[in-house]
C-alpha cells in the first residue's frame, strides 16, 4: 500500500464509507481510531463505500495508544488541521507515510498536535469557510500526496 490514511474518532458514517472507497483506489490503507461514532457494519458505510468495503486494507484500533504503540510515527506523518497555516502541498509526501485526519466535530486532539507541530498541515480555505467535508479533505490531501510519488504509484 502507497499511503495511510488515519481517521481519529470519525463520527459520520457516510464520510468514513467515501473515505474506503478513496482508500481502495488510490491503493492507501485505511486506520480507524476508536472511539468511532457508528458501527463500521452500517448500512450508510457499506452504501458510500459501495462495493469497495471488502477491498479495503482496513485497520481499527481500540485507541490513539494502541495505534501509536504499533506503529513508528516520526517524520514519516503528516497532521490535517486548520489550527496550521502550514499548506499541505508544502508538506514532502513518501511512500507508506501517514496521513492524520481528526472527527468531524473535534479534529486531532490537541496533545497530538502539539507532539507533532512541524508536521501538521492545512488545505487553505477563504475566511468565510472552517472547515471542509472529511472525505473532500482526505481526497485533496492523499491525490497530492500521489501526485508527487507518482512513479511508484501503482495502476491497474
Amino acid at each position: 500500500m502507497a499511503f495511510n490514511l488515519v481517521l481519529v474518532h470519525p463520527q459520520i458514517p457516510n464520510n468514513t464509507g467515501a473515505i474506503g472507497r478513496l482508500c481502495v483506489n488510490a491503493g492507501a490503507s485505511l486506520h480507524l481510531i476508536k472511539p468511532i461514532g457508528f458501527d463500521i457494519d452500517e448500512k450508510a458505510v457499506r452504501r458510500a463505500g459501495l462495493d469497495y468495503w471488502d477491498k479495503l486494507d482496513l485497520h481499527v484500533w481500540e485507541s490513539l495508544d494502541a495505534f501509536f504503540a504499533e506503529n513508528e510515527i516520526s517524520d514519516n506523518a503528516h497532521f490535517a488541521t486548520t489550527k496550521t497555516d502550514r499548506p499541505y502541498f508544502q508538506s514532502s509526501f513518501k511512500e507508506n507515510d501517514y496521513i492524520f485526519f481528526g472527527s468531524e466535530t473535534a479534529g486531532i486532539p490537541q496533545e497530538v498536535l502539539s507532539k507533532y507541530k512541524e508536521q501538521t498541515i492545512t488545505i487553505p480555505m477563504t475566511k468565510e469557510g472552517r472547515s471542509l467535508n472529511l472525505a473532500i479533505s482526505t481526497g485533496i490531501v492523499l491525490y497530492d500526496a500521489i501526485r508527487q510519488t507518482f512513479d511508484t504509484f501503482e495502476r491497474g
